[in-house]
């Protein structure tokens, strides 16, 4: 069976199979992940994989789950920071109108 090294913050260095490892591949490839379950302290450990980590690691045996990043993560935003301010202001508005669903019944005639 293939055994894995990888590196945990808490515990350093620990063996790995195949089955304990998630590989998360995304459209774009920056956001492309590994993660598993640290055995010595039990915490999720999350790590990049460029392509050379996710082909070892394929090769390995570890099956890719492939993902796409919404496009909206990647537009450029203008305008001022939402702050928490804005969005207390946003959950009050909410309690206190029904502004969406007026909005959906004149969508909807």
């Amino acid at each position: 069976m293939t055994t894995i090294k990888a590196s945990c913050p808490t515990c350093g260095e620990v063996e790995l199979t195949p089955a304990d490892v998630s590989l998360m591949v995304c459209s774009h490839a920056p956001m492309s992940y590994y993660a598993f379950q640290c055995h010595g302290c039990a915490s999720e450990v999350r790590k990049p994989a460029d392509d050379h980590v996710v082909s070892l690691l394929v090769s390995g045996g570890v099956p890719a789950t492939v993902w796409d990043l919404p496009a909206e993560a990647l537009e450029a935003k203008d305008g001022p920071v939402l702050s928490y301010d804005d969005l207390l202001d946003f959950a009050l508005q909410l309690g206190t109108t029904d502004l969406l669903a007026s909005l959906v019944d004149r969508a909807a005639a």
